[in-house]
């Protein structure tokens, strides 16, 4: 093969909870904000993360990396028009339109003020910029809500093939290894989609155990037969109400629709014949103590997914603090607020926090607590992944005070940073194996960073942007029927 071909690289990654406080503007970009090659390379070179794929797999195949723009945020609420719009002409305009391919790198959940299928038009809009000729590589997260014209503007898809997210690296690899062999034109990928009829809450899309590994296991199979270049498994994300949330497959064969029409069939219909299995059992937050508080070991993970941090949620729900509060063995929480962890810098090292914590973003994630507890550590927030996922990368907390209240330890933070990674609580000096219990506002993700320890996890049933009874959102937009929220609806 010729070592000439020139890759162009960007995108932008935000997952989008319509259902949570807020807007997102530019401002909450701005600590990953990335233009041209030097930046790009200085910042993402050597790390687990899908940029950081990208550089190794053009270097890895002798070909020329020409990095364009590239943005990121925590997921929170709907992006605003003036923010899309300057990301999505920027991703556009640094395309080199004389590449000989490019790769976009994506969530696929991204919802603007105006603009429900974000992702969709920013493709659009590469695509008219370089015309039907350049082949271009899409990357997506597995809680992604693609649509056809998605899939139309595209030539191939990958998205990740894990939850929580280990592979994000080894998809950003395989997806420059199939833009390679097309630009070569050694395939030619022809595209199918389609939809289950499903909502499903993130606690049931686990990829390693469970009816969604089942899924999985059936999707590597036909990965695995002559024709087939790429099946990419999308769980949907259920808190962007948009027409096409939902779990969906994405089939990819050699210039055979008709093959790839067969599988996506399949695994269609085999998903909808399991589709009772991928309900969430939850329990309250005074059962899930009661019952943790009876373990004879720790730590138990007591999850949160009401206030999932990457899944938009503010990341200051306070409806396990009281319960915490009253318990007999020490627990562990990480809790969003700017203002506490503010007064707690100037009460300094050794002084006592007397404040209401939590509860400041809006009425569903609860009420500010009050406490009284000795500050133990101020930090300045700044840590880098050291676990499975998206190692090397880095997490800014903002201030945070780690403060003993009773037999709860609490770690305020001023930024919303989710428990991705054992750096979240090992950068404030703290052993996840001291405390009995460990809330984390996480659906699954949190696996990656007390996966290992954890002696139990329990699924607790708290009100919030995020909550796994997805009977509780107000849908407007979400095309009907689907299930469970139809229970007559069929199979799309």
């Amino acid at each position: 093969m010729s070592l000439t071909y020139r890759i162009a690289v960007a995108g932008c990654v935000h997952e989008t909870n319509t259902f949570a406080p807020g807007l997102t503007d530019l401002t909450h970009f701005a600590n990953d904000w990335f233009e041209g090659e030097e930046a790009f390379l200085a910042r993402y070179t050597g790390t687990r993360t899908s940029m950081g794929g990208v550089i190794d797999a053009c270097r890895e195949r002798g070909l020329s990396l020409s990095p364009g723009f590239y943005t990121q945020a925590v997921p929170s609420g709907m992006v605003t028009d003036e923010a899309f719009e300057t990301i999505a002409n920027a991703i556009a305009g640094s395309i080199d339109p004389s590449a000989d391919g490019a790769v976009i790198i994506l969530h696929g959940a991204m919802v603007s003020v105006s603009e429900p299928d974000a992702e969709g038009a920013i493709v659009r809009r590469v695509r008219e910029r370089v015309g039907r000729e350049l082949p271009i590589a899409v990357t997506l997260d597995l809680h992604a809500n693609p649509t056809q014209a998605m899939v139309d503007d595209a030539d191939l898809i990958v998205g990740y093939d894990t939850y929580p997210h280990v592979d994000v690296y080894e998809r950003a690899v395989e997806a420059v290894g199939l833009l390679h062999r097309l630009a070569a034109g050694e395939v030619k990928p022809v595209r199918v989609l389609r939809h289950t009829g499903l909502l499903v809450a993130p606690q049931g899309m686990l990829t390693d155990a469970g009816p969604f590994k089942r899924v999985m296991d059936l999707a590597f199979d036909w990965e695995r037969q002559p024709g087939i270049l790429n099946v990419t498994v999308i769980g949907g994300f259920p808190y962007s109400d948009v027409p096409d949330a939902g779990m969906c497959f994405i089939v990819t064969a050699d210039g055979d629709a008709a093959l790839a029409e067969r599988c996506a069939h399949e695994l269609t219909s085999f998903a909808w014949s399991i589709r009772d299995e991928f309900a969430v059992r939850l329990v309250t937050p005074a059962d899930a103590v009661a019952l943790a508080e009876r373990q004879p070991a720790g730590p138990v993970v007591l999850v949160e997914g009401s206030d999932n941090v990457g899944g938009g949620s503010p990341a200051d729900g306070t409806h396990m603090l009281p319960h915490l509060l009253r318990a007999s063995k020490p627990s562990l929480l990480v809790l969003r607020d700017a203002e506490a962890a503010r007064l707690a810098a100037e009460a300094g090292i050794g002084g006592v926090l007397r404040a209401s914590v939590g509860g400041k973003s809006d009425g569903w994630h609860g009420e500010p607590v009050p406490i009284e507890g000795r500050v133990r550590l101020l930090f300045d927030g700044d840590y880098t992944h050291i676990g499975r996922y998206m190692t090397g990368a880095r997490a800014r907390m903002g201030l945070t005070a780690v403060v003993q209240a009773g037999p709860v330890t609490i770690v305020l933070t001023s930024g919303r940073v989710a428990p991705w990674d054992p750096g979240h609580v090992l950068s404030v000096g703290l052993q996840p194996t001291d405390f009995h219990m460990i809330v984390v506002k996480s659906a699954l993700a949190w696996k990656t960073a007390f996966g290992d320890v954890a002696k139990l996890a329990i699924d607790v049933d708290t009100p919030g942007c995020c909550g796994a009874n997805l009977h509780l959102f107000p849908y407007r937009q979400l095309k009907r029927p689907i299930y469970p929220l139809d229970p007559g609806g069929s199979m799309r």
